[in-house]
């Protein structure tokens, strides 16, 4: 049996404490967007179920919404709602397509599931910035940041979730922060500080943090010298299976060609990458 790469127990005992004083700002910038993407689709929701470690947050914008803690089984009904929102916390699931897939069994045929979490792109300064500190004082590295997918293999989840018309995309947020360790200090009050399963269970020592520090202001700082730090939030949007929706077209059945809807010229891979051809602008009538 595989072993997990979430300690869930740590991760609740990293929430538990983040709660006497929550840094929430992502969470509301995540259900502002889903909330606003939401607004875009003509339909009325009143079944809906939010998973999330932040709860707080997400009922504020879906009073009448289910909350659902996001453990690794989830408090779900098979087809009992119409929307599911997965709320900011994908990225500790110890089995991301699991998840889904239990998310989409408790839709509703038609029912929309959307999701919002951490991808690849984020905190890879503060990656780098340790990795360089403990392999210059360690000789070796310690796992410290979340390893987070990126959007290609995020939006496959969809569909080996069995989810219909599958999307993903993401927004990339440039946070500043005036000091080191006041990046710390929001990553413990947003609950997000390390809960691998692999960590380093002894004591780091305060001068890795220090030359980390010194490394982090040394590579990634603005004009005004004060630090970077990138989040990359991605988006997944799937529906549950229903024969009403639409379906793509068999394979060679178009009935006129992309070039014309362009207006463009069309040139066969061989004149495109600068090889000799053939080829030639056709038209219409030249097309069997």
């Amino acid at each position: 049996m595989a072993r997990d790469l979430i300690d869930r127990t740590a991760l609740l005992r990293h929430r538990a404490r983040a709660k006497a004083a929550p840094v929430t700002v992502l969470h509301e910038i995540a259900a502002t967007e889903i909330s606003e993407r939401l607004t875009d689709i003509n339909r009325s929701f009143t079944s809906i179920a939010i998973v999330t470690g932040e709860p707080s947050v997400w009922k504020r914008y879906w009073p009448d919404a289910k909350i659902v803690q996001d453990s690794e089984t989830l408090s779900l009904n098979h087809g009992a709602h119409d929307l599911i929102i997965h709320g900011l916390a994908l990225h500790w699931a110890n089995d991301s397509v699991g998840q889904i897939i239990q998310c989409r069994r408790a839709l509703k045929p038609d029912g929309l599931f959307l999701s919002a979490q951490f991808g690849g792109r984020s905190l890879h300064e503060l990656r780098s910035a340790l990795a360089e500190a403990e392999i210059a004082l360690c000789g070796g590295l310690s796992p410290r940041v979340l390893p987070m997918a990126e959007l290609r293999d995020l939006g496959q989840l969809l569909i080996r979730a069995g989810l219909a018309l599958p999307v993903a995309d993401s927004n990339v947020l440039h946070l500043s922060y005036g000091s080191f360790p006041e990046l710390l200090q929001d990553l413990r009050q947003m609950g997000e500080t390390n809960a691998l399963a692999d960590r380093r269970r002894t004591f780091t020592r305060r001068h890795l943090f220090a030359k980390a520090a010194a490394f982090y202001q040394a590579n990634f700082t603005d004009a005004e010298h004060r630090l970077n730090a990138t989040v990359e939030m991605i988006f997944l949007t799937g529906w549950a299976p229903d024969p009403s929706q639409q379906k793509p077209l068999r394979r060679g059945s178009a009935m006129a060609r992309l070039a014309d809807a362009l207006g463009t010229t069309e040139f066969d891979l061989g004149d495109a990458a600068g090889y000799p051809t053939n080829s030639k602008k056709t038209s219409p009538s030249d097309e069997s």
